[in-house]
């Protein structure tokens, strides 16, 4: 997990498979074959690449026309960021929904099979179990097969969304806090109340390639329902970086220390702040550690100082700098004191990711202006 195979998979896609992204991108063809998508969301997801570079290397690939699609679905991770940022206590519920949840499986047997049934694959669905088990051994699921299998979780098996979004967080290489709960939170008709998501079999069969054609499938189900939403909060003030010597602290949310708005700063000394998901799967861990070792590495030899993972001390008394860290794990392990700074890209967008993706979709060309 390192930005050069980032690069190496973009330029990939770029070359191959994006000019048909548009047309096939619904198509999961399963774990064997080539694959629809770009297959960048993990080092989206740890900002190896940036949306903005991935954006305007496919806007200058394809063109204004070509590019669309694509440069709106990566819109969406953005946005998501975005919406959690200025509704954060979407993030806590999901948390407390899930530990209660959780203590629901302790106490109904029922439920606790049907749960772990679904987690290893074996509730007699099919598709449901494939991708269960591809999700476990590989860390990945095509976008389309991630929205069946969460409207199946939901509206067929009857399990608590908050345990399908875990399951995903635990084993996802892209696992996002943002992008994952917003996405869950949209397929049970909560994020758009009232609008599920349901999955069908004839939709399943036509974009599987006729792999799967699952029966039994609730596809009239009614959407979940929250007594109120959560509520909006103003988008937080970020901080510039002061001028003179600093310490940089990265995290796993933004690993490109070399495109970072520092204005004048000038960094001597660079440390790794390595804080996964609580419950993340070894593999999880491992590509997040193989991430911090090469952003680090990329650190000390951009700005020629030392870069090291985080210790007591490590700052030698200098402010500290660290890239924005949205709502999620990163955020709350942070060391109080730091001067969180801000991409651009951000400061234009988020702004904008308060309420539906529309707003955003709609100025997504004056995001993108130089």
């Amino acid at each position: 997990m390192t930005r050069a195979a980032g690069l190496d998979a973009l330029a990939s896609f770029l070359a191959g498979s994006g000019a048909d992204y548009a047309a096939t991108r619904n198509t999961d063809p399963g774990r064997d074959d080539a694959p629809t998508t770009s297959c960048l969301s993990p080092y989206l997801r740890r900002r190896l690449l940036t949306e903005e570079e991935v954006a305007r290397a496919a806007l200058s690939a394809f063109g204004e026309r070509g590019a669309d699609k694509f440069v709106s679905e990566v819109f969406w991770r953005t946005y998501f960021k975005g919406h959690l940022e200025t509704h954060p206590e979407t993030w806590a519920r999901y948390r407390a929904g899930r530990d209660a949840a959780r203590a629901r499986l302790a106490d109904e047997p029922g439920l606790r099979r049907t749960h772990d049934r679904a987690v290893a694959g074996e509730t007699g669905l099919d598709g449901f179990d494939a991708w269960a088990a591809q999700l476990v051994e590989q860390g990945f699921l095509h976008n389309h097969a991630r929205m069946w299998f969460a409207s199946i979780w939901i509206f067929t098996l009857r399990l608590p969304w908050e345990l399908g979004a875990a399951f995903f967080l635990r084993h996802l290489l892209d696992g996002d806090p943002a992008s994952n709960t917003l996405s869950w939170r949209w397929v049970a008709g909560l994020h758009t109340r009232g609008k599920p998501y349901l999955a069908r079999r004839d939709n399943i069969r036509e974009f599987t390639r006729g792999r799967h054609d699952p029966a039994g499938l609730n596809e009239d189900a009614a959407s979940l329902a929250e007594e109120i939403p959560p509520r909006e909060v103003p988008l937080a003030h970020a901080d510039t970086a002061p001028d003179g010597p600093v310490a940089l602290l990265l995290h796993l949310d933004d690993l490109a220390p070399e495109t970072l708005p520092l204005g004048n700063a000038r960094v001597t000394r660079v440390a790794g702040l390595l804080t996964s998901d609580e419950e993340a799967s070894d593999t999880v861990r491992a590509a997040d550690a193989a991430a911090m070792a090469d952003a680090l590495a990329r650190a000390a030899a951009h700005f020629g100082c030392p870069a090291e993972p985080m210790r007591d001390g490590w700052a030698g008394g200098l402010p500290v700098v660290t890239p924005w860290a949205p709502v999620g794990p990163s955020a709350d392990a942070l060391p109080a004191g730091c001067r969180r700074i801000r991409r651009a890209w951000d400061e234009r967008a988020w702004p904008l990711s308060n309420r539906g993706y529309s707003r955003l979709r709609g100025a997504i060309p004056k995001v993108m202006a130089p």
